[in-house]
């Protein structure tokens, strides 16, 4: 059951229409920890379950994601509706290699995952969710916060 504050229209996503509306997407915002201070960095990703999937290269964002906790957001806003939705995932980043999970690695070789850069990315990561959250917000009295914006 959906839950709807009827003075703000804020409305408390469950967890498996939040999955279904991250495999609509592609891309998102994985925010992690960075010598004390918070960093946030666009990626392209691609859903395995409810884990969420992306490549990466050296740099700050694989050397702060990789064990430590992590948070991942995708939201889509509809400016001529008022409304928007924003999925959050709180989990812990963990490299995708032959040697932790042969079967993983051979599952997500076969996710559409591109890179826009267009550069091949060479660490695959993972990851994995302690906490799926998602709210979605419309016009107050309209209901426009009760379905997701189209495409």
């Amino acid at each position: 059951m959906q839950l709807i504050d009827l003075n703000s229209g804020l409305e408390v996503i469950d967890r498996a229409e939040c999955l279904r509306l991250l495999a609509g997407e592609e891309v998102g915002r994985l925010g992690v920890v960075v010598g004390g201070r918070p960093e946030i960095f666009p990626v392209n990703f691609a859903l395995d379950g409810d884990c969420v999937i992306f490549r990466t290269d050296p740099g700050t964002k694989l050397a702060a994601a990789v064990r430590d906790p992590v948070v991942f957001e995708v939201d889509r806003l509809d400016h001529a509706t008022r409304s928007a939705w924003s999925v959050i995932i709180h989990g812990r980043a963990d490299h995708v290699t032959p040697y932790g999970s042969p079967a993983l690695l051979h599952r997500t070789a076969h996710l559409a995952l591109y890179p826009w850069s267009g550069a091949s990315k060479a660490h695959l990561l993972r990851i994995v969710p302690n906490t799926i959250t998602g709210r979605r917000i419309g016009p107050r009295g309209s209901g426009a916060g009760t379905t997701p914006p189209a495409h």
